[in-house]
C-alpha cells in the first residue's frame, strides 16, 4: 500500500479551514455555545467512526480546533490510511470546552469528506489487487478542496492525476475538434510546451488511438471503450504509451477492466459523489 504521507502543507489546508470557520461562525460567534458553555470550563471527548471506512485527513480535523485555540489537545490513535470498524475512537480532544464544541462541526465535515473518499478508493484498489492496474483521481473535486481531495485518495491507495491544467496536457475531444484532428493537436502542444511536459491524448476508437501512437503520445486515455477493444488497445499501446481506462467505470466493473491490462483506472466518483464516513465527536 503507498504510503499516504506527506500530507497537504499545513498553509494550504488551514486556508481552507478558516474560511469554513469564518462561514460557520459569521459576524456573531457560536451563540449557543457562548450562552451555555462558561469561557473557563474544560471538556475531553473522543472523535469516534460510526461506520466501517479508511481514515484520512485526521490532522486536518485537528487543525480546525487548534485554529480556534492553539492549546486544544489532539491525540491520534490511527493513522491515516487505517481501516476501522464502528465504534472505533479516531482521536482523542480535550481542552477549553468552547472552542472544541464551536470547530466540532468544520472538523468533522472535512474528516468524513475526506476518509468518504478514501474508503471509496480503498474499495476500488482492492477490487483490482493483483492485476497492473493503479486507481488514479481526476480533477472531477470539489472547488478549493482539489489538494486535500487527492491526498484522500493517497490515503486510500490510490494514485493521484494531474492536479491541475498546468502540470501535464492532456487532449480531449474538444481540443481535437478546435484543432481539427489528433495530430495537429498533439503537433501544437509539442511546440508550445517543453521536454519535461508529459502529453496524453483521449482515444474514443481504435482508429484514434492509432493516430496518437504515431503521433507520439506518452499516454492514451480509452474513454468509454468496450472490454475487448480495450484489450486491443492495450496491445497496441505496450511498449508505446501509458494506457488509461476511463468512463462510467464502478466498483462492480473495475475488476474486469483491470483484466484487459491497463496500466491506470481513472474514476471520477471517488472525489465528486463518493458518500461520507460517519464520524461524530462524543463528550464524555
Amino acid at each position: 500500500m503507498p504510503d499516504p504521507r506527506p500530507s497537504p502543507y499545513p498553509f494550504l489546508y488551514e486556508r481552507v479551514i478558516r474560511r469554513a470557520l469564518e462561514e460557520d461562525l459569521g459576524g456573531a460567534g457560536d451563540i449557543t455555545t457562548d450562552a451555555i458553555v462558561n469561557p473557563d470550563r474544560r471538556a475531553s471527548g473522543n472523535i469516534v467512526a460510526r461506520a466501517r471506512g479508511c481514515v484520512a485527513g485526521l490532522q486536518i480535523a485537528a487543525a480546525a480546533f487548534r485554529l480556534l485555540d492553539p492549546s486544544v489537545e489532539i491525540d491520534e490513535r490511527v493513522a491515516d490510511g487505517a481501516e476501522v470498524e464502528p465504534g472505533r475512537v479516531l482521536a482523542a480532544v480535550r481542552g477549553p470546552a468552547r472552542p472544541i464544541l464551536s470547530a466540532e462541526r468544520t472538523a468533522l465535515n472535512l474528516l468524513g469528506r475526506l476518509s468518504g473518499i478514501a474508503t471509496a478508493t480503498r474499495a476500488l484498489v482492492t477490487a483490482v489487487a493483483g492485476h497492473r492496474a493503479h486507481i488514479v483521481c481526476t480533477r472531477k473535486t470539489t472547488p478549493g478542496l482539489r489538494a486535500l481531495e487527492k491526498y484522500a485518495v493517497r490515503a486510500g491507495g490510490g494514485a493521484n492525476h494531474r492536479f491541475g491544467l498546468d502540470d501535464a496536457v492532456l487532449i480531449k475531444d474538444n481540443h481535437r475538434a478546435i484543432a481539427g484532428g489528433i495530430v495537429p493537436a498533439l503537433e501544437a502542444v509539442r511546440r508550445h510546451v517543453g521536454h519535461m511536459v508529459k502529453i496524453e491524448v483521449e482515444v474514443d476508437t481504435i482508429d484514434q488511438l492509432e493516430a496518437a501512437l504515431g503521433a507520439g503520445a506518452d499516454a492514451v486515455l480509452l474513454d468509454n471503450m468496450t472490454l475487448p477493444d480495450l484489450a486491443r488497445a492495450v496491445a497496441l499501446s505496450r511498449g508505446r504509451a501509458v494506457t488509461e481506462a476511463s468512463g462510467g467505470i464502478t466498483l462492480e466493473t473495475a475488476r474486469e477492466v483491470a483484466a484487459t491490462g491497463v496500466d491506470l483506472i481513472s474514476v471520477g466518483w471517488i472525489t465528486h459523489s463518493a458518500p461520507q464516513l460517519d464520524v461524530a465527536l462524543d463528550i464524555e
